[in-house]
């Protein structure tokens, strides 16, 4: 069995009903990872028990159940990280699971292409149903990558493999933002000019959409993702393609996400609110972009 240097990153919380899945989807992957870490994120349901119950379908991958109390899926993550001990990381959440040939497809790609960082496209699945999310073709949409990440936030974490070493370098995952905390640190890695992305347009995994996951808050997922645009307002003011124009588009792009899901829930004070604040942030973002310096990302990693 040809065994890949990479590990599997997986975050669980009250995860009883899916890890399985996503556990069997790992397992039963053409290219296989060397190792699979799950770090239990405080739950009070069976997640750990379940997860351990599968450690013996494959005696060549090794499955690590590291237990925390409730920090988050940022602080989980880093922790797993922490622990892996190979070139590779593969990010898979508890709830979501992958295509047979994602390892294989994947790792091909980030060698054939010399890459730091590899994604594909993935199938969005609500209600039973499958649709495509054509993620990669907004990332070309822009003359860099970084740009076209920072206007969309158009990576799905479930997709990615990266050099573990970059991921270090920048500081993981940071614990403090309850939503985006993936869609930082990409950019982070993706600020630097040298560091390549390669990306396949076949759907290799399926993410799950529920009415009680991490983005249906959608307050919450507002104001993390309005912190994550001004800390990187300077950055891309200072890229090639990049200006003013692209931080109003995000403030907006923003904005209409939230007001579209309050409207779905009914909550039209609220997106009466959320369009009225929207001039505020377009300015807010421009003063940072000219007189604030460019972020500088912590080291996030507690050991």
């Amino acid at each position: 069995m040809e065994i890949a240097d990479v590990a599997v990153i997986m975050p669980a919380f009250n995860a009883e009903l899916t890890i399985k899945d996503a556990l069997e989807s790992v397992f039963s992957q053409t290219l296989k990872p060397r190792e699979i870490i799950v770090v239990d994120d405080g739950s009070c349901d069976k997640t750990v028990e379940v997860a351990k119950s599968l450690g013996s379908i494959s005696e060549n991958i090794k499955l690590v159940i590291i237990c925390q109390k409730n920090a988050g899926p940022g602080a989980a993550r880093n922790r797993a990280i922490i622990a892996a001990t190979t070139k590779f990381l593969a990010f898979l959440d508890a709830d979501d699971d992958w295509l047979p040939l994602h390892l294989e497809k994947s790792l091909k790609k980030l060698e054939e292409d010399n890459c730091v960082i590899s994604v594909h496209n993935e199938w969005l699945v609500q209600d039973g149903k499958e649709t495509l999310n054509d993620s990669v073709s907004r990332l070309y949409e822009r003359r860099s990558v970084f740009l076209s990440l920072y206007c969309k936030g158009c990576i799905s974490t479930s997709t990615v493999v990266v050099a573990r070493e970059s991921v270090f370098s920048n500081g993981g995952f940071d614990p403090n933002l309850a939503n985006g905390q993936d869609v930082d640190l990409w950019l982070a890695i993706l600020s630097d000019d040298h560091v390549r992305l390669c990306a396949l347009y076949e759907a290799l995994s399926r993410y799950y959409i529920s009415s009680d996951g991490i983005n249906s808050n959608t307050s919450q997922r507002l104001k993390y993702y309005i912190l994550i645009a001004k800390r990187w307002a300077v950055t891309v003011t200072k890229k090639d393609g990049g200006g003013i124009r692209l931080l109003w588009f995000r403030i907006i792009a923003i904005h209409f996400e939230a007001v579209k899901s309050y409207l779905q829930k009914g909550l039209y004070f609220k997106a009466i609110f959320a369009v009225l604040c929207s001039p505020y942030y377009m300015f807010d973002v421009l003063v940072r972009a000219i007189f604030g310096k460019p972020f500088v990302r912590p080291n996030f990693f507690v050991i």
